[in-house]
């Protein structure tokens, strides 16, 4: 007879003390061909959360993906644009809830830590709650795939803040506002990335809690390519630091393209002073063009800053129209959740 582990314990209890009038939760597994993982996924997800609606959006699997998600007791939506991003952003139209707990479907990740991470994201009213993937001295956590998120975490907090110390987790918790205030333009992996630049660039009550993470269960793969989807992970950085640090982002062109022009330029005026000529033409003309280049950049930097500040407002001001996140330490979760039929999304959207 197996021992039982004491921290899934408490976390257990601490689950079972909130009261059946508590905020909703949504469960949200993403899945592409998780057919040996999904089902014990989502059982675990319903010993930690037992009152909670559990979503399982499978992304056009070749395999029994859904149906075994469906026997597990998990809600089925079938979504057909490939790509996690695209699967992230139909669940966060699609579900209503109070509180949203995004995980993957491989089994990698501990679902006893969810009532941990809901219960911090309540009683400190955050917008989102991030688990950080801690090994436990197993090969979960590849080595290139650790040294990628170092790599990437420490860019985004250089650009952004440093607020985070596993910006490509895929456990999170998150509260409605967040959920709703998310324009998820992601296709794929990346969304990981999207998602913390939108909690850091509308300065959001936020947290980050070690998770434990573990490996794959035997039959699964993973869809994660280290260095295609590591290049979208980049390329989406910066994709954003364009789109919300403009100023910063054109300045530094323009300052390269300055230091040339000067560079070029120095010979010229000596050559200028000693003798009262300039031979070399061509080389002062392409000094006036990289010089007219690097104000031009200076000058798109200042406009779409201040564009880019019009767009942040907006969001801003859109986050403040939803509420807050139930402040519910003695509550228990329970099940309030739907996804809404087409018909009734048009009839809202319409009224």
């Amino acid at each position: 007879m197996t021992q039982e582990n004491p921290v899934h314990a408490q976390q257990a209890a601490l689950a079972a003390r909130w009261p059946a009038d508590g905020p909703s939760v949504a469960v949200l597994l993403p899945c592409y061909n998780e057919e040996a993982a999904i089902g014990q996924v989502v059982r675990d997800f319903r010993a930690a959360l037992p009152a909670a609606r559990i979503f399982v959006y499978d992304n056009a699997s070749s395999d029994r993906t859904a149906a075994v998600a469906r026997e597990a007791g998990a809600t089925v939506v079938c979504e057909a644009l490939r790509g996690k991003g695209n699967v992230v952003r139909r669940m966060f139209a699609d579900v209503e809830a109070d509180i949203y707990v995004l995980a993957d479907g491989d089994d990698t990740y501990d679902a006893a830590a969810a009532p941990r991470l809901i219960a911090l994201l309540c009683q400190q009213q955050l917008d989102m709650v991030n688990g950080a993937r801690q090994d436990s001295g197993t090969e979960a956590y590849r080595a290139g795939h650790r040294f990628g998120n170092r790599l990437f975490t420490g860019l985004v907090s250089h650009l952004f803040g440093k607020r985070f110390g596993d910006i490509l987790s895929g456990y999170r918790v998150f509260s409605r506002r967040f959920v709703k205030s998310f324009p998820a333009l992601a296709k794929g992996f990346e969304i990981e990335t999207e998602l913390t630049v939108h909690a850091l660039e509308l300065r959001m009550p936020v947290a980050e809690e070690p998770t434990a993470y573990k490996e794959r269960p035997a039959g699964s793969e993973s869809k994660l390519s280290t260095f295609r989807d590591g290049f979208r992970i980049l390329r989406t950085i910066v994709r954003l630091a364009k789109d919300e640090r403009p100023l910063a982002f054109f300045s530094a062109g323009a300052a390269v393209l300055a230091v040339s022009a000067i560079g070029l330029a120095i010979p010229l005026f000596v050559t200028y002073f000693e003798t009262g000529l300039v031979p070399r033409l061509p080389t002062a003309v392409l000094v006036c063009a990289l010089m007219l280049l690097a104000s031009l950049g200076v000058a798109c930097g200042l406009i779409l800053d201040s564009v880019s500040l019009g767009r942040r407002e907006m969001k801003r001001l859109h986050y403040l129209t939803l509420p807050a996140p139930p402040l519910a330490p003695d509550r228990k979760f329970h099940d309030r959740t739907e996804v809404p039929s087409p018909g009734s999304l048009s009839r809202r959207e319409a009224g």
